[in-house]
């Protein structure tokens, strides 16, 4: 691993290399869009309470070693909306001459402000978040805008053809769902598809702990429909690398307790990290690698979302790309 070397960011100039790096390229299913093997997500670290400067860190970083899809959703921050903002202020500060050579995509599903309209997946929620979120990232459209989750409520033909009618207002390129079940998935890729507005993509929690959308058949329906499928929460918000198989580190996001509670941390659990990690340790190359590797292995994956605290972090994820 070569030392991270940060250049100053007073101007940014994206590296002339930067496609020249090692990065990988998928195609999106049967679609155009190919999308890097590893992509970075707005989850975590880029929120109003996070540095600045260091979310320019590790997005310069990224664009400079051809990650070039950024990953965004209405509520990721804290506080709402602030990751979005964030993205804003990158596109001002350093990636607005870059726009064409980057796929961003965002999302609305999840709580995002009071009232019956600032939730789920009304077309009044979906095409009004939507509309916030150009203003705060400062982009006329998104490349790429998600059902964020599965509305038991609504009609489906409704969050549907709000998908359809966004792609037809040119505020979004393509759509994609995240999190919905296996049969509205299929009604979901018929109804699009119907429409011309091909499903572009699943997003889904896929890692070595918890393979659900393998073993609900999603990813095997993605793979035989021509839909693409990326993962998030790749490292299972860090169980799958070092950091907890001899405790819970201080600074770590388990002491938090926000999403990773100190109770998930069970002896059974802890005995199976460190049999991936002898695994790892085998192979010559961290956990977190070979946890990254293995998603990438499986059918109908096309890329992982990796979060980073930091450049060292990110460039420590990018290894799994040229394994």
């Amino acid at each position: 691993m070569q030392p991270v070397t940060c250049k100053s960011m007073d101007n940014y100039f994206a590296d002339p290399l930067r496609y020249d790096g090692g990065m990988k390229y998928e195609r999106c299913g049967r679609s155009g869009v190919m999308l890097p093997k590893v992509s970075l997500g707005f989850w975590h670290n880029f929120g109003g309470v996070d540095s600045y400067e260091r979310a320019r860190e590790i997005t310069h970083y990224a664009f400079d070693h051809g990650v070039v899809h950024f990953d965004l959703a209405n509520n990721y921050g804290p506080p709402y909306g602030s990751a979005e903002e964030t993205m804003g202020r990158l596109m001002d500060d350093d990636f607005r001459a870059y726009r064409d050579e980057l796929f961003i995509s965002t999302k609305a599903g999840y709580d995002m402000w009071p009232g019956p309209y600032g939730n789920w997946g009304s077309r009044k929620y979906l095409m009004a978040s939507l509309d916030q979120s150009l203003k705060r990232m400062h982009l006329d459209y998104v490349d790429l805008f998600y059902s964020h989750r599965y509305d038991p409520e609504t009609p489906l033909e409704e969050t549907l053809q709000a998908l359809v009618d966004i792609v037809r207002s040119g505020k979004a390129l393509y759509v994609g769902i995240s999190r919905w079940p296996l049969e509205a998935t299929k009604f979901a890729e018929q109804y699009l598809r119907e429409r011309d507005v091909p499903m572009l993509i699943y997003q889904g929690r896929l890692n070595m702990l918890d393979r659900a959308p393998q073993e609900e058949g999603i990813l095997d329906f993605c793979a035989e429909k021509g839909i693409g499928f990326i993962s998030f929460s790749p490292l299972a918000q860090g169980l799958l690398t070092d950091r907890y198989l001899n405790g819970i580190p201080a600074d770590s996001r388990m002491s938090k307790g926000k999403f990773l509670k100190e109770s998930m941390l069970t002896e059974e659990l802890l005995a199976k990290l460190r049999t991936y990690n002898e695994q790892a340790q085998a192979q010559n190359k961290p956990l977190s690698q070979m946890a990254l590797e293995w998603i990438l292995q499986q059918r109908g994956v096309t890329s992982v979302l990796v979060g980073a605290s930091s450049v060292q972090q990110l460039q420590k994820n990018l290894l799994c790309v040229n394994s």
